[in-house]
């Protein structure tokens, strides 16, 4: 910004967004000065580089503005578990699902796991039934982003809200 520019020869856009051509940094820094602004680099890439003459501490006041606006907009996606087995019974999978059915409807993601024990590793298709069971009773509300998969001795599934 200001006298900071080395450039040989940068094109200038005033205050009110016309364009005023290319121009060395001296001149457009002159022209700033008489309007009582700075002459800052906004597009450093551009051949040849882009300056805009315009007050620098407005403009980071409301660029500070537009950020603290975006973050309160912006909301945190958790990722809710719940875990399952492969002996689960009718009522418990009705429970876990009424609990996911909450998380997702709050706008959370759910990772489904199922921990195999001992000599359930050799059954781990039945994991993976019990895992689409679990779905087809949350599909209305949910959505699969990641498909069911092993890793070590887990069967793992992540929900997602249902687009509407």
């Amino acid at each position: 910004m200001n006298g900071e520019i080395r450039d040989r020869e940068i094109r200038v856009i005033s205050s009110t967004g016309e364009m005023l051509g290319i121009m060395s940094p001296a001149q457009a820094l002159r022209l700033a000065e008489e309007a009582d602004l700075d002459l800052v680099k906004i597009s450093p890439n551009a051949v040849p580089p882009v300056c805009k003459i315009m007050d620098y501490g407005k403009f980071k006041f409301e660029q500070a503005k537009k950020e603290k606006e975006n973050r309160k907009n912006q909301k945190v996606v958790e990722i809710k578990e719940v875990q399952l087995s492969m002996t689960i019974d009718v009522g418990d999978i009705n429970v876990k699902a009424k609990h996911a059915t909450k998380f997702l409807e709050a706008g959370n993601k759910v990772k489904v796991s199922i921990r195999l024990r001992g000599r359930q590793m050799a059954h781990a298709n039945l994991g993976k039934d019990v895992m689409m069971r679990f779905y087809e009773m949350l599909k209305e509300v949910a959505a699969i982003e990641k498909p069911i998969a092993m890793e070590g001795r887990n069967i793992i599934m992540i929900l997602g809200p249902a687009k509407k």
